[in-house]
């Protein structure tokens, strides 16, 4: 569990599966999320806090925020490439960002963003990582630091006008 350099982590790879095609041709956005869980799983693995972790430790992590952009749309059978950044991270905190992009021409196809805590499943409350995990996640954290930050990362839902409408009908 070391760092890298800024460039950022391309741990996980899919396919677009064709249960995931909507009424619209394309990815529908339930299956964005899921494909960027499966990254997650990923990341989580090679910090050593995945699966295996909460088997052995009885704790985990758990997202308490998330956000994603969608860029360009997929459709069934494009193969997915996700690099991940971690753009923080702290005693008992893990900002992870992800960006989707398609594994063959390159382009951005969407991005996520999640605040992820430490919990101890017994009882169900924030707890520190253990020390080798605070130290290899803080070390990637600060490596990434040195790249830039993606510009749809610590964005919010906006909205066009910013004058609220009405929600009455009459």
């Amino acid at each position: 569990m070391t760092a890298d350099t800024p460039t950022p982590l391309t741990l996980h790879r899919e396919t677009v599966r064709p249960e995931w095609i909507d009424y619209n041709g394309h990815m529908n956005v339930a299956y964005y999320l899921l494909a960027f869980d499966h990254a997650t799983d990923a990341v989580l693995d090679r910090f050593g806090i995945g699966k295996a972790y909460v088997a052995a430790e009885n704790r985990s992590v758990f997202v308490v925020d998330a956000h994603l952009t969608y860029a360009r749309e997929v459709t069934e059978g494009a193969p997915l490439r996700f690099d991940s950044l971690l753009l923080g991270a702290d005693a008992k905190r893990l900002h992870l960002f992800h960006e989707m992009r398609h594994a063959e021409d390159g382009w951005l196809a969407a991005t996520a963003e999640f605040m992820l805590l430490h919990v101890d499943l017994a009882t169900r409350k924030t707890s520190p990582f253990p020390p080798e995990v605070a130290a290899a996640l803080a070390e990637q954290a600060a490596a990434h630091a040195d790249g830039p930050w993606p510009l749809q990362a610590g964005r919010a839902v906006a909205r066009l006008n910013p004058v609220r409408p009405s929600m009455s009908r009459g």
